[in-house]
């Protein structure tokens, strides 16, 4: 597939030290003003200089690319993510590094899709966006893109990218994209990491907390894994709950996997129904994946009566991971591996940092 690219010549006086490819998917971030009605429209690349200046003084050599059909974030699919990561393996030689310029709605399900699919990634993958177009005057479109292309472009004291993992960088903060959920929809601060310390603070200098960031993969090649399996579904547990709801769910012609989202320390209800609905799933090979309804804390499937069944009956403990870590995760799993119990083993082990054992 050939995609639309814009090359950035920097007019620092600095020799370059790196590329950047940025690829922008669409979303807030790429809109302006059309002149003749004042109607938001997204803008053409080729102009990203006029609208953010700043980027000719980075010294570092940046590439744009867009995807064909810019899509906004609600539509974003397993199909875009296989687009994505197949992007990046194309062009991981010719880059030092990435960001992805997407829609905020559903960035950290993208962000924790690629964290699996790009296996021994060894670069920075940083997505970011907007909360207001690129074309108002309040934006914080452009502190966002500038930001994260220099989080993406920066290096240790051996030449190594300081960052080699799927990150989201957002009104200041970089967070692990796979620990990361939108919490805010009008407000800046827009994304928070509940669970994971952040891993840098972009102030007047940009504070690097090292311990949490991930560890280089060294001498392994970049593999995408390209087959994603999204027979998977979410199931919320709420009080009044009917069986109705839930076996329908369960019973849905090639189901594999289910995020349950259950309340605090990973409890539901303990009606017979509910258990029965549970075991029978289970024993029909449906994988079932406990998941907090909170944003903080973690599952401990067992540590009340509200749970104990479920750990007696099979169910995977998710322990602190998002939901939206969970069900991508799922469907990664289910892509890469067909056994049942291979694919249980896989969803409680971390595998991206992704989740605390």
């Amino acid at each position: 597939m050939s995609y639309n690219k814009i090359h950035i010549n920097p007019i620092s006086p600095e020799p370059t030290v790196g590329s950047v490819l940025v690829i922008y998917t669409g979303g807030t971030l790429g809109m302006v003003y059309e002149a003749k009605d004042r109607q938001l429209v997204p803008f053409n690349f080729d102009q990203i200089i006029d609208r953010v200046p700043e980027i000719g003084r980075l010294n570092f050599d940046i590439t744009f690319l867009s995807l064909t059909e810019p899509i906004d974030s609600s539509n974003m699919n397993p199909e875009i993510w296989i687009e994505l990561a197949t992007i990046i393996e194309q062009e991981y030689a010719a880059h030092d590094s990435f960001v992805i310029l997407h829609g905020t709605d559903t960035m950290a399900y993208t962000a924790s899709a690629l964290s699996f699919l790009l296996e021994n990634l060894n670069k920075p993958v940083i997505l970011t966006g907007a909360q207001l177009p690129i074309g108002v005057a309040r934006s914080d479109a452009r502190e966002n893109v500038i930001t994260a292309l220099e989080l993406a472009a920066a290096k240790n004291e051996l030449g190594q990218p300081i960052i080699s993992e799927v990150c989201i960088y957002f009104n200041s903060l970089l967070l692990r994209g796979n620990r990361s959920k939108k919490r805010e929809s009008s407000d800046f601060n827009a994304f928070h990491s509940e669970n994971y310390p952040v891993l840098a603070n972009a102030g007047v200098r940009i504070e690097y907390n090292f311990p949490y960031i991930q560890s280089q993969v060294q001498g392994l090649p970049l593999q995408v894994q390209k087959n994603i399996d999204n027979h998977v579904a979410f199931l919320k547990m709420f009080p009044g709950i009917s069986p109705l709801v839930v076996n329908s769910l369960l019973n849905i012609k090639g189901l594999k996997g289910i995020v349950l989202e259950t309340y605090g320390a990973g409890n539901a209800t303990t009606a017979p129904w509910f258990l029965d609905a549970i075991s029978d799933a289970i024993a029909r090979n449906i994988i079932i994946f406990n998941v907090s309804q909170c944003d903080g804390g973690r599952v401990a499937q067992g540590h009340y009566e509200t749970s104990r069944f479920l750990k007696q009956a099979g169910v995977v403990s998710g322990s602190d991971i998002t939901a939206e870590a969970a069900i991508t995760k799922m469907m990664y799993v289910f892509g890469k591996e067909t056994g049942p119990k291979k694919c249980a083993e896989m969803l409680a082990t971390p595998l991206r940092g992704e989740m605390s054992i």
